[in-house]
């Protein structure tokens, strides 16, 4: 395929960023979305030009770094993070235009890469528990109920790639942090920090610069681990709850 590719270039947070035009020849259907930017680089480099910085890590799907918006799309036209989205997405003589993530609170570090060190922070505010660690337990020492563990499981697959911001029209990070507080709060290791957890998170949440939620649903359309909108519901009762409960 020969393609035509808008792609966003920018040498730090503090320098204007615009997009810049390329054009890639040879591109095989079969090659992920990452493998495509690598062909660019090697003709960039070639050609003595500076390379299109990107983040990537795994390229499995599991790690959440290949963060790319994709003709306005959060990991691009599938549902999918970016690593895992194949050129059979598009056409032979498609324009596509790839830009970072657009949220005030994930500044630009360079080109595509942007700092989600705001993700960390919040995760830090609450996310552990005091539960003891060490040899193992048994399986079955500490019950929990299919449902509560179904719940948990489901929130635990948020790799915390931050599409749900990016895709959020307020740059909100409701569904990363709902998914991050509810997997702990069901489960009996994480009882003892149940309300600071949700209270410490939200609190740290706000404090990085993210929107507010407004229910759009885009965030749950993006996530390519499907955390669903419910989550976010979940965690302002938790919060409420929490809230009433320091009250007293």
């Amino acid at each position: 395929m020969k393609l035509t590719l808008r792609v966003w270039r920018q040498k730090n947070a503090d320098a204007p960023g615009a997009m810049s035009t390329y054009q890639v020849d040879g591109i095989s259907q079969d090659m992920s979305f990452l493998e495509m930017l690598d062909t660019l680089n090697e003709e960039l480099i070639l050609a003595g030009d500076d390379p299109v910085a990107f983040d990537h890590d795994c390229r499995e799907g599991i790690c959440g770094a290949c963060s790319l918006v994709i003709n306005g799309d959060a990991h691009g036209p599938e549902r999918t993070t970016t690593c895992q989205l194949h050129m059979r997405s598009f056409q032979d003589g498609d324009t596509i235009d790839i830009e970072p993530w657009r949220a005030s609170a994930f500044p630009v570090v360079k080109d595509l890469v942007v700092d989600r060190s705001a993700f960390d922070r919040i995760i830090q505010a609450g996310g552990y528990i005091t539960a003891p660690t060490g040899t193992a337990p048994e399986a079955h020492a500490t019950p929990v109920p299919k449902p509560d563990a179904d719940f948990a499981f489901e929130h635990a697959e948020c790799i915390g790639c931050g599409a749900c911001v990016a895709a959020c029209p307020n740059g909100s990070a409701m569904l990363f942090t709902s998914a991050k507080i509810n997997h702990l709060g069901v489960l009996p290791q994480g009882a003892p920090e149940r309300e600071t957890r949700v209270l410490d998170m939200v609190g740290q949440m706000d404090s990085e610069g993210f929107g507010g939620c407004t229910l759009t649903g885009e965030c749950a359309t993006a996530c390519p681990k499907g955390i669903p909108l419910p989550s976010i519901s979940a965690m302002n009762k938790e919060w409420l709850r929490a809230t009433r409960k320091v009250r007293r």
